[in-house]
């Protein structure tokens, strides 16, 4: 994924390691940055800064929707996006989408700071392919969230065409889909593929920025597309007490996500 560059963090103990149907899991302690777990020998997440991610990935769209009632997660067999999307009180149900059920008993037995997303009783677990699960909940959505992996081993069909298409079928009028988005300076070519393939299905269609420490090259994407609503800012007032649960989401981190470098903003817009 990343010729000619590599990440280092310190491990002190390994506290899981399997070989799934599907994947390599392993979760460490390390030294500075808390529980990690890795997929294929890739970060996922650490326990120091993981709410970055998964506070971007979901309000980001969650807020731009008027009124996310019914929603879908593929992926993040960790849990962290469930936490999230479980603040919102509009909420009516989660439906949760992961192939490789190894991936969240592991969660639940070393991740419980993400983990806990699984006891919110709105949440439905479907143990599936995430492109079949969708050909079966059409009109369903109002809000999809994709927590892939890289583009590499079970998750590849997650980044290709069918599958999006697939993503736009499983909305309701006005909904959104929000997908991770790889890196603007490591993968640029599969960043192009996705906004391009998310303009020609979506009339809105957005790509924001985060800033994630423990992902190679310090931060990660994520691409947006909408039946409606705008995404670049909030839709509505967000409650007071979710802002005091977040460390990183903000109504002006929502717009200022939106701001990329000039080469990206170049490279995008060609794209």
């Amino acid at each position: 994924m990343w010729p000619g560059m590599a990440l280092s963090i310190e491990i002190e103990e390994v506290l899981f390691s399997h070989k799934s149907k599907y994947q390599q899991i392993d979760i460490f302690q390390t030294k500075t940055s808390g529980k990690m777990l890795a997929l294929d020998g890739i970060i996922q997440l650490t326990e120091a800064d993981e709410f970055a991610y998964h506070e971007m990935l979901v309000h980001t769209p969650m807020f731009a929707h008027p009124n996310p009632q019914n929603i879908l997660v593929i992926g993040g067999g960790d849990g962290g996006v469930l936490r999230e999307a479980a603040r919102h009180d509009a909420v009516k149900k989660i439906d949760f989408c992961e192939i490789d059920e190894e991936v969240i008993k592991a969660a639940k037995k070393y991740l419980p700071f993400t983990a806990c997303g699984f006891d919110d009783p709105r949440v439905k677990i479907h143990i599936a392919d995430g492109n079949e699960f969708l050909t079966q909940h059409q009109a369903v959505y109002d809000v999809i969230i994709v927590d892939s992996t890289d583009p590499i081993g079970p998750g590849i069909t997650l980044f290709e065409k069918p599958f999006y298409k697939n993503l736009k079928k499983g909305l309701r009028t006005n909904g959104l889909i929000a997908t991770q988005g790889e890196s603007i300076f490591l993968h640029k070519e599969c960043i192009m593929n996705l906004v391009r393939m998310t303009r020609e299905l979506f009339p809105v269609q957005e790509y924001a920025n985060i800033l994630v420490p423990t992902y190679p090259g310090g931060h990660i994407g994520i691409c947006l597309g909408s039946l409606g609503p705008e995404i670049k800012e909030p839709s509505r007032q967000i409650p007071k007490k979710i802002l005091e649960q977040l460390k990183y989401y903000t109504p002006e981190v929502h717009k200022a996500s939106f701001v990329l470098p000039g080469f990206a903003e170049k490279m995008l817009g060609s794209g």
